[in-house]
């Protein structure tokens, strides 16, 4: 009868043990990728009452008499399936997809979370907003990742972006076939006039169509922009020649000295370009390093074209742009941090880290959202999303608890039925040592 006392006893004790776990899910249906946890019974020690026999010939074997002595917890589970994803529009929330984990640190102790609420803190380090752990990767210099250490990721709103000088422009449009070639002496006999391409000449009505002038703004090595112009003439059959305004920009400040800019374009009877290369136009801007900008003019039909038609030449695409500083950022799905600044320029900051493990259910909750390795979870497997890493992320997003509320009452109902019949056990139990001291009456 006291055995089974005490087994009714186990049966108390661990059906209330699946009670805590059921009810710790429930009470984290809401919390951000929290991973549900699930209780599985085994069967306890049995007591042994006599042993088996073989059979001895002339009669069969005898099996073994045991007692069980109750039961034991045979494990508690984390189950780490995917949680549902929650569009939140913030830009510093990340969600996992896949079997990954996103690193925080403390120190030099590592911890790994699925949780993405992530928050930016006063230093502009990338934080969990639990503890204040930094959030873990490899950062951008100057939106080159020179250094693959992976370490805290720091987003400093405000933190500047270099100028950057132009180097590269694009030459693009048409330019008029069925004009004159431009005259560079007084075509109508009226003078004074000054010979070549020049105010004089482009003033005179018949040249009018002849020539053409496109500009663009560059910037230097200081951030500093310039209107960069260009006169464009008729000079001879399928030939046009260029040169840069250099009044313009000894306007500008330029000393005229380090100005130089110019060349001829030849066309094929088809109307594209004869051998197209490229051109520069050269100065140097005061104070700042010597500006060197290569004009491409494309080639084929899809560089500058000599057709009749109106003349539509133009500069375009220069790449490079003065400072700015950050504004906002964004997160791609393979971790990249993007920041937008106030110059218009997108450059990479950062990117997310994360790791993987053999054994994800081994690894300890140490609380906050967080989890510690452990002897059978096996050791990080460092990487980036769709890099060493089968697992994508979402930016504007929040990975939610996979708790199935269904799930979890059903399994209530049968923890409350397995307590009563436990308890029913220790009941009848008492009944019947009861009944044994009232012999003596």
């Amino acid at each position: 009868m006291l055995r089974s006392l005490f087994s009714g006893v186990s049966g108390l004790r661990n059906h209330q043990i699946r009670m805590d776990v059921i009810g710790n899910n429930i009470s984290n249906v809401n919390t951000v990728a929290f991973k549900s946890g699930r209780v599985t019974f085994k069967e306890g020690f049995n007591q042994l009452l006599s042993g088996g026999n073989r059979p001895p010939g002339d009669r069969g074997g005898m099996n073994p008499v045991q007692v069980g002595l109750g039961m034991q917890i045979g494990s508690v589970d984390t189950i780490f399936s995917q949680g549902n994803l929650e569009t939140t529009g913030l830009e510093t929330d990340i969600a996992i997809q896949g079997d990954s984990f996103f690193i925080a640190r403390k120190g030099n102790q590592s911890y790994y979370t699925r949780a993405g609420n992530f928050q930016v803190d006063a230093d502009g380090k990338l934080v969990s907003p639990a503890n204040g752990y930094a959030i873990q990767g490899k950062v951008a210099v100057n939106g080159v990742f020179t250094n693959q250490t992976i370490r805290d990721i720091q987003l400093p709103y405000g933190q500047k972006a270099p100028a950057k000088a132009t180097a590269n422009v694009k030459l693009a449009g048409n330019l008029d076939a069925s004009v004159p070639v431009f005259a560079v002496t007084d075509p109508d006999g009226v003078g004074p006039m000054v010979a070549g391409f020049n105010a004089d000449t482009r003033a005179v009505a018949a040249n009018a169509k002849s020539w053409t002038q496109a500009s663009i703004t560059v910037f230097d090595s200081l951030g500093t922009r310039y209107d960069v112009k260009t006169f464009l003439y008729k000079s001879a059959a399928a030939q046009w020649k260029w040169a840069v305004d250099s009044a313009d920009l000894v306007a500008q400040g330029v000393p005229v000295g380090t100005i130089t800019g110019g060349g001829t374009f030849n066309f094929n009877p088809d109307g594209t370009m004869t051998a197209p290369a490229l051109q520069s136009i050269t100065f140097t801007p005061p104070g700042a390093a010597a500006m060197s900008l290569s004009m491409d003019p494309g080639s084929g039909v899809s560089g500058l074209t000599y057709y009749s038609g109106a003349t539509t030449a133009v500069l375009r695409d220069q790449d490079g742009y003065m400072s700015g500083t950050l504004q906002s950022f964004v997160v791609d799905k393979i971790g990249k941090v993007t920041g937008s600044f106030s110059n218009g320029v997108n450059v990479e900051l950062a990117q997310i880290a994360l790791a993987d493990f053999n054994n994800p259910a081994g690894l300890m909750k140490v609380g906050d959202n967080m989890y510690h390795e452990s002897s059978n979870s096996g050791g990080p497997v460092l990487g980036y999303a769709q890099e060493f890493s089968k697992s994508t992320l979402t930016s504007g997003a929040l990975e939610m608890s996979n708790v199935d509320l269904a799930q979890e009452f059903t399994a209530m109902i049968i923890a409350q039925r397995g307590f009563q019949a436990n308890s029913k056990v220790i009941t009848t139990s008492d009944e019947l040592l009861q009944e044994l001291v009232n012999l003596k009456r």
